[in-house]
């Protein structure tokens, strides 16, 4: 009995050496996943800091240029103050497209906010960050047709047109030209912003 009890004491010692051994063994794993989660972690968490940023400077843009082209107008005197010539961005249906685009994309800035907070809070969320994509790039769509149609009429109401007996208001309605001028390079930058939004999302998609 004594040589049984002792083969058995020495089999309950290998075992348990065993499981120390294999015990000593899983730490470094953990501490390596860990380490490995936080990693990837890090870029996210920045990526969404940058899109919380991008969003604040296409918004910023967005306000100017429909701020702008909402305040713009220039009023010649001609011969009497009676009978003046006013020039406002609503005389033209496109520059009134071009306010009603950017201040959409100034309130959908806003509206977009809180879900880019909840992408710095939860940097590994996909949904959130996938529904932004979607929207940012309708509201790519959205400046870009209204920047280049503006772009046109811009270009006519500085240069004019003789085939189309279209003169060139720009020579009396200075101010009235620059300002919209300004407004509409506004809105291309705004568009600029949020094509990077896009980029920026797309990257901590993949990553």
């Amino acid at each position: 009995m004594d040589s049984k009890e002792s083969e058995n004491i020495s089999v309950t010692d290998a075992k348990a050496e065993a499981k120390g051994k294999a015990a000593e063994g899983a730490p470094p794993v953990v501490v390596t996943t860990k380490t490995k989660t936080k990693i990837r972690k890090g870029p996210k968490k920045g990526l969404a800091i940058i899109d919380l940023v991008l969003r604040v400077g296409a918004s910023t843009a967005a306000l100017a240029a429909a701020y702008t082209t909402g305040n713009s107008d220039q009023i010649l005197p001609f011969f009497t103050q009676f009978l003046q010539f006013h020039a406002q961005y609503n005389d033209l249906p496109t520059f009134t497209f071009f306010v009603v685009a950017n201040a959409v994309a100034v309130g959908y800035v806003g509206l977009s906010m809180p879900f880019s907070i909840v992408c710095i809070i939860r940097p590994r969320a996909i949904g959130p960050r996938l529904l932004l994509v979607i929207f940012d790039t309708v509201m790519i769509a959205l400046l870009i047709s209204a920047a280049g149609a503006s772009t046109a009429i811009v270009y006519l109401a500085h240069n004019g047109n003789l085939d189309s007996n279209w003169l060139a208001i720009c020579m009396q309605y200075t101010a009235f030209c620059q300002t919209l001028s300004g407004a509409v390079v506004a809105s291309f930058i705004a568009a600029v912003f949020f094509m990077l939004l896009v980029v920026n999302s797309t990257f901590a998609l993949k990553k």
